[in-house]
């Protein structure tokens, strides 16, 4: 490696601090008023006019200037490979969100049709996913469990799946109408951010919690039992007992199918990645299973014969248009809620990936808006909530998708199947379909491999990732996601209040200041101390802060102080004392002298010797402290008592309190909490350490020469 060229720094300039700085470089302040900034938010113009409808329908501005001959073939290879994964997937999906799997079919119409207009994201599949449809199918089962549609036929109960398949994609249908319309409410305020909250270990720590749901959800469909629905808390833990409980009822026939598709699945994908380099485009073993299943399943009978349940009827067509039922609406807000905010992450941390990749920008809420608007659309034609698919988007990608045209493309393929091939699955056995979603959830139960490597490189994350995961397991999807968030914030108030404080030294002959227990060759400034926090300063660590103020210094500012107020205490006796003996002797004297006028009372004592005690200072003591506020972003009012608190108390044993690093944001907090006054000023807030550090050693010069002249004008005393 290259020896790196040393580049010469020099500077020379004046020391300054922010009142100089204000005086000379003229600062600019924001004068807009609320009504100002208002009245431009709700102006209108032509060009603002023309840019709102283009961010607002993105395909206006990029579907006229398409490069067919560039991206045609790509996106038309693409659009049919991934709508060929489609087909088999959101009827597997379908499954998890306990409706018929027609209903899958058309999730993964209409919402990707609706997102072709409104997306930012070229590469993204947006459609079914498992994590989703386990939350839907959570809310479908609450509010229509099979026990509500149990009919007495000939002394037997059985349930009425017509009716219960009916209520169910109603409720599918208002949960999903109701995320929709919070997405877009969402986005229409600029609330994109708050996946900003939704940390990279939460979200694979919640997919892979939400992952177990899916497997413990598809258990019935491979063993062929009916298990007792559970929810709320520990719903999941309940419902594995009751798995356990029976298995000895299990269906051999569904076994037997569900473990040969597994192993066939697993084996072809297996096959279809070691042949990657050669094929153009991916094996679609999905659809193959499905066909061989069904054509099997339709020669041997299985349903009849062994028993083995099957994807039953599956109407050719589409649903007309229908409003969701309203009165669910209360019953399903939370649910919709915490479904927005998942999707939305999902899709989002996906999109965020490709874009960085390929060079483009995703605007986080059009983002919300898009998938807003395809879960409004979906919920009126019956459909249930969407979001993104990892492996349907790598697929999309691989054979050379490269615009939204390859979504549209994928839909359509799923419209033909709806219309014209659909019915050719009735005979499809479920078990299939839930080979076919363990077999996609590969992915994502590889994600236990981060905890080893998030050990390694942070453990906080780690430990957000497992809490993540339990609280998922154990409370369900929508309670795991919200407890999980307050964890995750929780762990970032806990950093603040736990952050490292550290005695700052200066390498030599530089204006570098570094801590002193980090490197050999930084030296402390002689009679300064310079003291940073790893962290902004804010109420729940303020005291904490003083505290460790006076423990890095080794000054016990509350002992000092007492110590002092008890000798103030005692001068003040001292003095008084005088006082009385001086009256006394006043009016002996006057006594004796009637002829002289005395004023008892406002005898003048001339002749009193006031007694100082003050105690020599401390050499052991700084002459000054820098406080390096540089990490500090805000200052509530906590804060600045602090630090008020901090100057006053050290000012008053002789140490002299300056700050440093403060930002233009930190200088205004201090001026609208008070901090400066009559005697505080901006003169003891400095740009840089070096700058109060230059300062504090002149002050210190001079307040040594000003002790060292008095010591010699002092008069002798004569004894």
């Amino acid at each position: 490696m290259a020896e790196r060229r040393r580049v010469d720094y020099n500077i020379h300039r004046d020391v300054l601090d922010e009142e100089i700085v204000d005086d000379v470089y003229n600062p600019i302040y924001n004068t807009t008023t609320v009504r100002e900034k208002l009245k431009k938010s709700v102006s209108c113009s032509g060009p603002r006019l023309k840019k709102s409808i283009l961010s607002t329908v993105p395909v206006v501005s990029w579907l006229p200037r398409y490069p067919v001959r560039e991206n045609a073939l790509g996106d038309l290879i693409s659009g049919i490979s991934v709508g060929i994964m489609q087909l088999p997937q959101g009827m597997a999906y379908a499954l998890l969100a306990s409706v018929p799997a027609v209903y899958g079919l058309y999730s993964s119409f209409y919402p990707v049709l609706i997102y072709f207009f409104f997306g930012t994201s070229k590469h993204i599949s947006v459609g079914t996913y498992a994590v989703m449809s386990v939350m839907i199918g959570g809310v479908t089962e609450r509010l229509a469990p099979d026990s509500n549609f149990l009919e007495n036929v000939t002394g037997e109960a059985i349930i009425n799946t017509t009716l219960r398949d009916a209520e169910r994609i109603k409720v599918a249908a208002a949960v999903t109408f109701m995320s929709g319309i919070f997405q877009v409410l969402l986005g229409l305020v600029q609330f994109g951010f708050v996946v900003t909250y939704l940390s990279e270990p939460l979200v694979r720590g919640y997919t892979t919690g939400a992952a177990i749901h899916v497997i413990v959800s598809q258990l019935k469909y491979t063993f062929g039992i009916n298990p007792t629905r559970f929810s709320g808390p520990l719903a999941l833990i309940y419902t594995v007992l009751e798995i356990g409980s029976l298995l000895p009822e299990t269906n051999l026939g569904t076994l037997v199918v569900s473990a040969v598709s597994i192993v066939c699945l697993i084996l072809a994908k297996e096959l279809n990645t070691y042949l990657a380099k050669w094929l153009p485009v991916p094996i679609p073993v999905e659809l193959i299973a499905i066909i061989v299943a069904t054509l099997i399943s339709w020669q041997v009978n299985l349903n009849a014969k062994y028993g083995i349940d099957v994807v039953g009827d599956i109407p050719s067509g589409l649903q007309p248009p229908a409003l969701p039922d309203i009165s669910l609406f209360s019953q399903v807000i939370g649910d919709a809620f915490a479904i927005s905010v998942v999707g939305y992450g999902l899709a989002i941390s996906l999109g965020r990936i490709f874009a960085l990749k390929y060079g483009y920008k995703v605007d986080s809420n059009q983002e919300l808006i898009a998938l807003g608007l395809s879960n409004t659309f979906g919920g009126i034609f019956q459909c249930f909530a969407i979001s993104c698919s990892m492996s349907r988007s790598m697929v999309q990608v691989s054979t050379g998708g490269k615009t939204q045209v390859a979504g549209a493309l994928s839909a359509l393929v799923i419209l033909i199947i709806t219309l014209w091939i659909g019915q050719l699955f009735e005979d499809l056995p479920k078990s299939v379909l839930a080979a076919i979603i363990y077999v996609n959830l590969q992915g994502i139960m590889k994600q236990f491999t981060d905890i080893p490597a998030l050990w390694r490189s942070n453990w906080i994350d780690m430990v957000i990732w497992i809490v993540t995961f339990i609280l998922t397991v154990l409370l369900n999807p929508d309670l795991g996601l919200a407890a999980s968030i307050a964890f995750a914030l929780l762990t970032i108030i806990f950093r603040t209040q736990l952050p490292t404080y550290s005695l700052l030294g200066q390498i030599s002959d530089t204006d570098i200041y570094k801590p002193l227990n980090s490197y050999e060759e930084v030296k402390p400034v002689p009679d300064v101390v310079v003291f940073r926090s790893s962290a902004t300063l804010y109420f729940a660590n303020a005291e904490m802060y003083q505290e460790a103020l006076g423990r890095k210094t080794g000054i016990d500012i509350t002992k000092i102080l007492a110590v002092k107020q008890k000798l103030e205490a005692k001068r003040k006796r001292v003095e008084k004392k005088q006082l009385k003996k001086a009256q006394k002797e006043a009016k002996k004297q006057a006594k004796e002298n009637r002829d002289l006028q005395v004023d008892v009372e406002h005898t003048e004592m001339a002749g009193v010797a006031v007694i100082d005690i003050e105690p020599d200072r401390d050499p052991s003591l700084p002459r000054a402290i820098i406080l390096d506020l540089s990490p500090v972003n805000f200052l509530d009012t906590v804060a600045v008592k602090t630090l008020k608190n901090i100057k006053k108390d050290y000012g008053e044993i002789g140490i002299d309190v300056v700050l440093t690093g403060c930002q233009s944001g930190v200088v205004h907090n201090l001026e609208t909490g008070g901090f400066f006054n009559e005697k505080v000023t901006k003169c003891c807030v400095f740009s840089s350490i070096h700058d109060a550090v230059l300062h504090c050693q002149c002050s210190c010069e001079t307040e040594r020469h000003q002790q060292d002249k008095e010591v010699r004008d002092m008069p002798a005393t004569h004894f």
